[in-house]
């Protein structure tokens, strides 16, 4: 058995590795993850309105803000963009609210 082990462990390491982009820093990371759950609280947050042209508006909105900024990857600019986000965010909860309760 210690044979196979070490027969895979050199096969592994001769072979390239099959991930496609490199690993991330934990920096990145963790903006990465503030990012994802930024999305999904304006996603939580537009199901509460009812379907109309206004909750796709909002939808594509938010959408095409998250894909115009893709490919930043100055952890700075990230930062600021997080706290844009969710600032106009607050803008936006204020005006689903107001939407809910008409």
């Amino acid at each position: 058995m210690r044979l196979s082990h070490r027969f895979l462990a050199a096969v592994s390491r001769s072979q390239p590795s099959k991930l496609k982009k490199p690993s991330i820093s934990l920096d990145h990371f963790i903006q990465r993850q503030r990012v994802l759950s930024l999305w999904r609280e304006i996603m939580r947050a537009l199901i509460k309105v009812p379907p109309s042209s206004t909750r796709t508006e909002l939808h594509r909105y938010a959408r095409d803000e998250f894909e115009r900024h893709r490919g930043v990857s100055d952890i700075q600019h990230i930062r600021y963009l997080i706290s844009t986000g969710k600032a106009e965010f607050e803008t936006m909860r204020r005006y689903i609210d107001e939407q809910i309760t008409a």
